[in-house]
């Protein structure tokens, strides 16, 4: 099963929008947890104003919706963590690469969904390929400095990203029969996320937060917006098609994440995460394609 050529487009747009909002992030200097604080909130509203228009979750489903909710706090938690340590070119390749091979491990176990050979074959080039694109260019770091510390936190973003996208994917598929639900689950998260990391943030160092706040909240905003609709697009696509594929195809991503590390924060590229990068869109290709072998 191959996934349709519109769901394939959207999650292009996307993986472009996860890296775009994760961009404004790691450039924020400044105050990382108030930024991620408004990116959360910023979804929480927008959730806050689609629920009153759709229909009621199916009461299966939110189990799976308070468990993405408990994952996904852990999920910042490694992503800032990773941030704080390492760049965006190095940490976030590791954390979006591990998402496919965890999710296509298990994915046959947990719901029956089972992949081609060349799908696998296309997963490990592609999970391979993102690795590769987040080594450093140069041999520089210990496993006991800041290197090996974000690429700890990488990892396990990585496994917390394959928690919340099976999470998710149970848990929009139990939502209910209709895209109306399926809108729903996604914009009942928004909701259930709420805006935890920035009370903390005031909480834990509120002067800083709140003149952070007055300078840079238009970042959160911006990001907030662009994080909520490119992993509702996400969610909906779990509905659609098989996890592995769409995760593997969110995790394009990385490729425009490497690209504005290097464009716009300054982060190196090099001719080896070059090749890695069309070793990427070779395992892509093999997984939404016909059949091969």
């Amino acid at each position: 099963m191959v996934v349709a050529p519109l769901v394939v487009a959207l999650l292009l747009a996307a993986a472009l929008m996860h890296a775009t909002w994760n961009a404004l992030l790691k450039s924020d200097r400044s105050d990382r947890l108030a930024t991620f604080g408004v990116i959360m909130t910023t979804g929480t509203v927008m959730g806050l104003a689609a629920v009153p228009f759709l229909p009621m979750i199916e009461p299966g489903a939110w189990k799976f919706l308070a468990l993405s909710v408990a994952i996904h706090l852990a999920y910042y938690t490694f992503l800032l963590k990773a941030y704080s340590y390492g760049d965006l070119s190095h940490t976030y390749p590791i954390a979006r690469g591990l998402g496919p091979l965890l999710v296509a491990l298990v994915s046959g176990q947990l719901i029956g969904e089972h992949l081609r050979t060349q799908d696998i074959v296309g997963v490990v080039l592609l999970s391979g390929s993102l690795v590769a694109l987040a080594m450093p260019l140069k041999a520089t770091a210990t496993v006991g400095g800041r290197h090996g510390l974000a690429t700890l936190f990488a990892v396990l973003t990585g496994f917390s990203i394959a928690s919340y996208i099976i999470a998710d994917g149970m848990g929009v598929r139990a939502a209910g029969p209709d895209s109306a639900h399926r809108l729903a689950y996604i914009a009942w998260l928004c909701v259930a996320e709420g805006p935890w990391l920035l009370v903390l943030a005031i909480v834990l160092r509120p002067q800083n937060a709140w003149a952070h706040l007055r300078r840079q909240w238009w970042r959160g905003a911006i990001g907030g917006a662009i994080a909520s609709t490119g992993y509702g697009i996400a969610i909906y696509a779990l509905a659609l098609g098989p996890m592995a594929h769409v995760a593997a195809l969110r995790e394009t991503s990385v490729l425009f994440g490497a690209l504005m590390g290097t464009l716009l924060l300054g982060e190196p590229f090099g001719r080896r995460r070059i090749v890695a990068a069309a070793v990427i869109v070779c395992g892509l290709v093999l997984m939404n394609g016909p059949r091969l072998f």
